[in-house]
């Protein structure tokens, strides 16, 4: 059964049209009772956000959302237009998208007049009821709302005052669906004043001619507190028409950040398969959390999802790179690709002023560097403690289960690590080192079956004694080198940036 083409037709299949805001309420409560996902893709918010959005949609409110770079606000904002009917009627070919019921522009009246029941109609998908504006400086009242087009006025032979003569703006031909504005403080004072009416009053105002036209619409902004001091400012009186701001917020522990890394990173590359081990994806992540403490980093700028989405696909693009290179079917990230992960971090941070003296590099590194200390003590004792001497034990026993490895090192022997090995020559290099197979096999209950996991993982424990000072690392051209500790301070080399940092 086809939709119907005319208002008679309308009438008679007891359609009743709905304001946009009860339309959005009404679908939403029904995805409610039926348990139904509300934004897909949208992780860590189940218990914070999301209650909040669903209860300003219940209390019909338009609605502002808060919160720092790459805090999926965007998203969210993107995903609301699910909430309404497919399809909604409207007079055909009108520029508002009138209700055929009650128009309120004056060409739908003056159809509705001159056709009556015979008036026809056309069916409105709700992706054309969505409308989204960046606030931009030089954005205008005429964008938003509209102006009088002096060549249609002179064209048709209409007075400035006549609605014909009216260009209408993004925010009335988005009537009867959801208006967004991003980043609402970037957008001129004078602008924010001009939507007071359509916050308060819903309708709109030309050139200040006596044209008022009633909208139906919700109305969605999003904003980064930072824009309130460093580009723009959010005027008082539009802010209390808000009805509801709601606080957005980065990840809150490592499990939901790996699984939005997971959702957004382009990882599984064409003809090869992917394998990452867990702890590389939790070094990634945990970066970002170093990163959002660091005072280093500008804290009220924020560290966007972006900085770990970039830093894995670069990290995997190194790997992929390798293997290529080599012959191999299979991507297997190595400790020394995250080097390679870098430029997709040092975009993303904004240092303050000491953090700016050191580098973005220099200071991207030492967040990787955390992350791996941090990591590394999850799945292996802290290289820094001290195990408990049980009854009978040597003093020799009594240190480190890491003492064999440390004194391999300390007897002047090193490995070197290019990231363009292969798998046999990277083994091959890494098995060099006395008792690292076997600690590393002990804790990560890893099996000889998958050497490229294996071999990625000995490196993880020489990086992770390196990040707890006990070895050191060299990195020159490509070749990573690990050797002797106080060796390398004699020499000037091998320093821990962390600890400068």
């Amino acid at each position: 059964m086809g939709f119907p083409a005319t208002l008679g037709e309308l009438r008679k299949s007891g359609y009743k049209v709905q304001a946009v805001k009860d339309e959005i309420r009404n679908n939403l409560i029904r995805k409610l009772e039926k348990r139904e996902p509300l934004f897909p893709g949208i992780i860590g918010y189940e218990q914070t956000v999301v209650p909040s959005i669903v209860n300003a949609i219940l209390a019909r409110h338009d609605i502002l959302l808060l919160g720092l770079r790459g805090q999926a606000k965007s998203r969210i904002v993107r995903q609301l237009p699910s909430l309404l009917d497919e399809y909604v009627p409207f007079v055909k070919g009108c520029e508002i998208n009138d209700d055929p019921f009650k128009p309120v522009c004056k060409r739908c009246n003056d159809l509705l007049k001159e056709r009556g029941e015979n008036l026809e109609i056309e069916w409105l998908h709700r992706d054309r009821r969505f409308g989204e504006k960046l606030a931009t400086p030089d954005v205008t009242i005429a964008d938003l709302i509209g102006d009088i087009d002096p060549i249609k006025a002179a064209a048709q032979r209409l007075h400035y005052s006549h609605e014909g003569a009216i260009h209408y703006g993004i925010i009335p031909r988005t009537n009867r669906g959801i208006f967004a504005i991003n980043e609402l403080p970037d957008l001129q004072p004078r602008i924010q004043v001009g939507l007071f009416n359509i916050m308060e009053e819903k309708d709109i105002q030309i050139r200040g001619f006596n044209i008022r036209i009633p909208l139906d619409l919700m109305i969605v902004f999003t904003a980064n507190p930072e824009d309130y001091t460093n580009r723009g400012n959010l005027i008082t009186p539009l802010k209390d028409r808000i009805d509801s701001q709601i606080l957005t917020h980065y990840p809150r522990n490592i499990e939901d950040a790996i699984k939005i890394t997971e959702q957004e990173a382009w990882i599984q590359r064409d003809g090869r398969e992917a394998q990452i081990p867990y702890y590389f994806r939790e070094i990634i992540e945990q970066s970002a959390f170093e990163a959002r403490k660091s005072e280093f980093v500008d804290q009220k700028s924020g560290v966007s999802a972006r900085f770990t989405i970039s830093a894995m696909e670069n990290m995997v693009s190194n790997a992929e790179r390798r293997a290529i290179l080599v012959g191999d079917r299979t991507i297997v990230p190595r400790i020394c690709d995250l080097a390679h992960a870098l430029p997709g971090m040092t975009g993303k941070v904004e240092l303050v002023f000491e953090g700016e003296q050191e580098g973005p590099a220099k200071v991207s590194k030492a967040l990787v560097g955390k992350a791996v200390r941090e990591v590394f003590k999850k799945y292996f004792p802290d290289p820094l403690q001290k195990r408990a001497k049980h009854q009978g034990e040597s003093r020799q026993q009594e240190e480190s289960e890491y003492a064999k490895i440390v004194g391999w090192f300390e007897s002047g022997n090193k490995i070197e690590i290019a990231d363009d090995m292969t798998l046999e020559q990277y083994l091959s290099e890494l098995d060099k080192v006395k008792g690292l197979r076997d600690i590393t096999k002990k804790h990560l209950k890893l099996s000889e079956t998958n050497k490229y996991e294996l071999a990625s993982a000995m490196e993880f424990v020489l990086d992770g004694l390196h990040q707890s000072s006990r070895i050191a690392k060299d990195e020159v051209d490509r070749i990573t080198a690990y050797k002797d500790l106080v060796g390398s301070i004699f020499t000037n080399t091998g320093r821990n940036l962390e600890e400068d940092l």
